[in-house]
């Protein structure tokens, strides 16, 4: 039995959700409209301001997909509302970020410099030289372009030095004893 597909969605007042034929999901908010297709094994309901999900049978895959379903319709919900962030800290000596319209361009001890262009519904903000600041309404987008950037140059557990997030602690190890 899924806990999480069981529980109800409430709509707020400034969201409009749609369900199309084929389990098209439309949401509309304050942030901009995000659109996606889901199994149609879940049955998606909306009355009076909530969502519901029911799933067609008990198989396996079925009820994995349930509580999917409502994790993903509600990330929906909650990016056309308040939107998503990921906050990156560059760290080491020469490397920075700056923005040059919509560019980020990073300096990241290559011999060239490393360019991101900024994607369609996400923002890129750079605060001083060292914090890239990824927000967007879309978490999954969000996410993947956050770990694009921070693959460039993953930190490392000598000195510390890469792109990391925020919220990331990097173990550091101990160098050579020289002995």
């Amino acid at each position: 039995m899924s806990r999480i597909g069981n529980s109800p969605i409430t709509i707020p007042e400034k969201v409009e959700v749609k369900v199309e034929p084929n389990n098209i999901v439309t949401v509309k908010g304050p942030n901009g409209t995000l659109t996606k297709q889901f199994s149609k094994e879940i049955k998606i309901d909306i009355k009076d301001s909530t969502i519901t999900f029911q799933r067609t049978s008990d198989e396996k895959e079925v009820r994995a997909l349930h509580g999917l379903t409502r994790a993903l319709v509600n990330n929906m919900v909650i990016g056309v509302t308040d939107g998503f962030k990921k906050v990156l800290e560059i760290n080491g000596v020469g490397y920075r970020a700056s923005k040059q319209g919509k560019k980020l361009v990073m300096a990241l001890g290559f011999s060239h410099p490393v360019e991101f262009e900024e994607p369609e519904g996400i923002k890129i903000d750079v605060e001083g030289q060292n914090k890239i600041i990824i927000s967007g309404a879309d978490k999954e987008l969000v996410g993947q372009l956050a770990a694009e950037i921070r693959f460039k140059r993953p930190p490392e557990p000598y000195k510390g030095k890469g792109i990391k997030y925020d919220y990331e602690h990097i173990r550091r190890k101990e160098g050579k004893s020289g002995k």
